[in-house]
């Protein structure tokens, strides 16, 4: 479909368009039929003789690169939604259409492969448009569940409106309404041109870009108009400061505001951060403030992305999309400026989190050096790829959203001639507790200071706000209280937060009128953050817990009670506290969505519930049954060859991270056990009375 946009604004061959994947740029993109980066791109076009330029960026679809379309989303103003005329909407149209209601990224929605319906389901033209009105309102439904009230009814999808548009990308023809009156088409000359294999006359009569471009052009807002509406939503600034003004009206001449969306390091320039600039102009040589690591950095050259190359153009003003080199610490997220004190943008939320992870070793010793470097240029241009190294075991551990994920990263480490070993893929467990427990006592190596700690678990609904950013730790403690007190919390306990992990854990300071506790602060938070880094069980993530300093006491030399003697302390006081509190390992749970013939679903509905999972539900359309249904992520390794093995190769299937749960009893200590053996820990888990001090 992007081959066919470039071609009608004269950047590739139009004989080449539909094959070339010029967005697609990658080798892997190209060979795997399938994109996993982001790209974007810079379209002219004329509408009844009047100019636009868009700003372009083409995403990927697959579940697993799904942070990129997150990233992307903030950088853009309108979504065309692809959607296949046979399979609907499936889960990822549903994921991404909702991270773009949340956004306030206006959606249209391109119907694509209109052609399987005439070839696959045979189905007459009466037939095919009833089918089309069902994957409209199935749209619809998606709109009238995740858009805000006010945007709910103007942003559905309709026909007559022209914010639907059908067509073959690969066939290079697609219309919307207004172009099929204009040029006299209608279902039955699609029935026709595919059943007389005639379908040249529909691309020279109705070409793809007219009909996207044509709905873009109505429907999706220009950046002046969409930032009114986008800023409130995305920066909690104030909106009557000079700096509010100019980032709703996206003004030239106010001051440079720019977040990053994508990094890439390139062999030459070194790293580039591509974003939005919501104000003021960028030009080469400018001075910007990183705000989220404080740091100052000079814009060597302003560039844009023409797909796979770059064009210097020296400068660019607010509502586009520049591409600045020279910004060694840029990351995508940092809010970049021109003035130092900005409020950073709202943090990107990501829909799933990495549960895979993959040990990865370099095969020749003196290739360590050129693997570390790599796996940090991996890092910097997908944040969603965690890098971890296992200090006990000096194994260095990739995680990523799925399989495939970790695949492609593979991939690409060997592609730059190295030669490396992977284990089998390892599933990522959280830990968390199921009761409450304490208050645990913990002395201080030198026996002089004691830490009192309680733990309870959190709520779901307070892990789900720190999870999507609602809370976190760079708010104001105001903000962070009044959060809270709407989610039934005391005022009280609300007012004494003291740390917010992103994980989904809340420490809290409940110690009344104790001496010396500002100064100690830091090393008791030190202490507890080292464990919800490394659980006690496993030593993975904690996840969902609430922890109450409940007392301290001091000693009054300062030299007594320093950070090598507090966070110790209190490790052990939250050890021994989340050890009495019915500790259990969490494990990710996928949602799986297969289609099959009906007679199938029998084959299916076993195949899940052999692998530990449930169904949860089955619909019928048309001749496919969808089978909708929840699997451990532990148990999919295999899922592809038992599932082809069930169903002879008959049924189509995707998954996508959908919860945590905890692991069943009868299954937790031989997880655990296998899990520390991995990690070189002893194989029995820690018991409570090795950390709880007596008075």
């Amino acid at each position: 479909m992007s081959d066919s946009l470039l071609a009608a604004t004269g950047m590739i061959s139009p004989s080449v368009a539909g094959e070339a994947l010029a967005l697609d740029y990658m080798a892997l993109e190209q060979q795997r039929q399938m994109t996993i980066k982001a790209a974007n791109v810079t379209l002219y076009y004329e509408s009844d003789g009047k100019p636009y330029v868009f700003n372009m960026i083409d995403t990927p679809g697959h579940i697993d690169f799904t942070g990129r379309v997150t990233r992307s989303l903030r950088a853009i103003d309108g979504a065309v939604v692809v959607c296949d005329s046979v399979e609907g909407i499936m889960t990822q149209t549903e994921t991404v259409t909702r991270q773009a209601l949340e956004e306030r990224v206006r959606p249209v929605l391109y119907i694509n492969k209109i052609d399987r319906l005439v070839k696959e389901l045979r189905l007459t033209p009466d037939k095919m448009q009833e089918w089309l009105a069902g994957i409209i309102a199935d749209f619809n439904q998606l709109i009238s569940i995740y858009a805000e009230p006010e945007y709910k009814d103007i942003w559905k999808v309709s026909i007559q409106s022209n914010s639907v548009a059908f067509g073959s990308a690969k066939d290079r023809w697609g219309f919307n309404l207004q172009m099929a009156q204009k040029k006299g088409i209608k279902f039955q000359d699609i029935y026709d041109a595919y059943n007389n294999n005639k379908h040249e006359e529909l691309t020279a009569k109705a070409p793809l870009h007219d009909a996207i471009l044509g709905m873009v052009v109505q429907h999706h807002p220009p950046p002046h108009v969409a930032q009114k509406y986008r800023i409130p939503k995305i920066w909690a600034g104030d909106l009557q400061s000079e700096l509010g003004q100019a980032l709703l009206n996206c003004d030239n001449k106010g001051p440079t505001v720019m977040m990053i969306t994508n990094v890439v390091v390139d062999p030459q320039a070194g790293i580039v951060c591509t974003g939005r600039l919501f104000s003021g102009e960028v030009r080469d040589g400018d001075m910007l403030y990183l705000i989220s690591s404080k740091r100052q950095e000079r814009v060597q050259s302003v560039n844009m992305y023409m797909g796979v190359y770059r064009e210097i153009i020296g400068s660019l003003t607010a509502g586009n999309i520049p591409a600045l080199l020279g910004l060694e610490h840029g990351r995508a997220g940092e809010t970049i400026s021109s003035i130092k004190e900005v409020l950073p943008f709202e943090a990107i939320r990501y829909v799933s989190e990495p549960v895979v992870t993959i040990a990865v070793e370099s095969k020749h010793p003196k290739d360590l050096p050129k693997l570390v470097e790599a796996l940090r240029r991996l890092a910097i241009e997908d944040p969603n790829l965690v890098i971890r190294i296992n200090e006990e075991t000096g194994e260095t551990l990739l995680s990523g959203m799925g399989v495939l994920h970790l695949e492609i990263a593979t991939t690409l480490l060997q592609q730059q001639s190295l030669e490396i070993v992977t284990s089998q893929p390892l599933i990522n467990y959280r830990e968390t507790i199921r009761s409450p427990a304490g208050p645990v006592m913990a002395r201080s190596p030198n026996r002089h200071n004691k830490i009192f700690i309680k733990v309870e678990p959190l709520a779901p609904e307070i892990i789900d706000l720190i999870r999507t950013g609602q809370i976190n730790e760079n708010q104001d403690r105001k903000g962070i209280q009044k959060v809270l007190r709407d989610h039934g919390w005391e005022s009280d306990e609300a007012r004494r937060v003291v740390t917010v992990d992103e994980r989904g854990n809340i420490m809290i300071d409940s110690t009344k009128g104790v001496q010396y506790l500002q100064e100690s602060m830091d090393s008791i938070r030190a202490g507890v953050q080292d464990i919800l880094t490394n659980g006690p069980l496993a030593q993975e993530y904690c996840r969902g817990i609430k922890i109450v300093l409940h007392h301290y006491v001091p000693h009054e030399d300062p030299a007594h009670r320093t950070y090598a003697q507090l966070m110790p302390a209190s490790r052990r006081a939250l050890l021994g506290a989340m050890l009495s509190a019915n500790p259990v390992l969490l494990e990710p749970i996928l949602g799986i969505e297969v289609k099959c013939p009906t007679e199938q679903i029998g084959a299916v509905a076993g195949v899940i519930s052999a692998k530990r999972g449930k169904t949860i539900n089955m619909n019928q359309k048309g001749v496919l049954a969808i089978v909708e249904g929840e699997v451990p992520a532990a148990e999919t390794f295999d899922i592809s060859e038992v599932m082809r093995g069930a169903t002879a190769g008959k049924a189509m299937w995707n998954t996508h991270f959908k919860l945590w749960n905890p692991v069943p009893s009868s299954m937790l200590l031989p997880i655990v056990t296998e899990v520390r053996k991995r990690k070189g820990l002893s194989p029995e888990p820690p018991r409570p009375e090795e950390f709880i001090d007596r008075e």
